[in-house]
């Protein structure tokens, strides 16, 4: 056996330490999520590819998405009628490595049979339940003052029955959300109106077409959400849609448009975000979620 000296085993061993943890910190950067949190993406924008649930599950698997936000079959019709049966829903997702805390339901459906949808979310293991908007019954994307008083005190009961079923409520911003009463954004007063211990908030990050910034409201609102939509958005050369949902900006990959990222993450942790969630079509989402796989916050 051939003899070395000391310094030339501290040497040796200095340069393997090294090497591993280049190693470690490259494995690091392959499966690094931001916040530390899995990936998850939103069913609603693939829903035609819904019908073979479990052959639906096993591809997004595939590709490293190990959360579904799900729709509530009960509210939002037979596009989602394969996920009628929670139980079978909790053992596909199972299966295949993935969970489901995060539903969204409608108005509808939480006005006339929430207990029925509280039971469902509970088979699954859903306890985050969110409606998409407020503005079922409310004045549409145009509410006046009174109707977005009325429409959060509406909401605040709802979230407090919801809260007694172990749930949090949630709510979402489409167009009633991104609209103006008096001079001021609908978002803004809901956030002044609603319960902060009822009901947190999940931010469409398309909306930025409406001027409403991610990270601005993380950090001027703190611990007031808990989820987002992840989606971005080339914003060059285009007017804003009123509506706030990408108008007539094109949709593109997360990373690939106008959003900063390590902005809206970093304030994120001061938002209070638990989770996120891909809205994209299939292609998107497999770009969006490569991408997510590397951002470093």
């Amino acid at each position: 056996m051939t003899k070395i000296s000391r310094r030339e085993f501290m040497q040796k061993t200095a340069i393997c330490s090294g090497a591993a943890g280049l190693l470690v910190a490259s494995a690091a950067r392959v499966a690094a999520n931001p916040l530390g949190l899995p990936i998850g993406c939103q069913v609603w924008p693939m829903r035609a590819m819904l019908k073979d649930f479990s052959a639906f599950v096993k591809m997004l698997a595939e590709i490293g998405v190990t959360r579904l936000e799900l729709c509530s079959p009960i509210g939002y019709g037979a596009e989602f009628a394969s996920l009628a049966n929670g139980k079978e829903v909790a053992r596909i997702l199972a299966d295949n490595g993935m969970k489901s805390e995060s539903s969204h339901f409608t108005m509808g459906e939480l006005r006339k049979t929430q207990e029925k949808s509280i039971e469902w979310a509970k088979e699954i293991g859903i306890t985050q339940m969110i409606t998409a908007t407020l503005a079922d019954g409310n004045g549409g994307n145009t509410p006046t003052l009174d109707q977005v008083k009325k429409a959060a005190d509406e909401y605040n009961k709802i979230a407090e029955a919801a809260a007694k079923a172990g749930m949090q409520q949630g709510l979402h911003n489409e167009g009633f959300e991104v609209s103006m009463t008096d001079g001021k954004r609908t978002y803004d007063r809901l956030l002044e109106l609603l319960d902060p211990k009822l009901v947190k908030f999940q931010f469409q990050m398309s909306t930025i077409t409406a001027g409403l910034v991610g990270a601005d409201y993380f950090m001027k609102y703190p611990g007031r959400f808990y989820s987002l939509h992840l989606q971005d958005v080339d914003m060059k050369g285009q007017a804003a849609d009123a509506g706030g949902r990408g108008g007539r900006f094109p949709q593109v990959a997360v990373g690939k448009g106008s959003i900063d990222w390590v902005k809206t993450f970093t304030a994120a942790k001061v938002g209070g975000i638990k989770n996120y969630f891909v809205e994209q079509t299939w292609e998107l989402t497999q770009q969006s979620v490569a991408y997510l796989k590397t951002l470093q916050v």
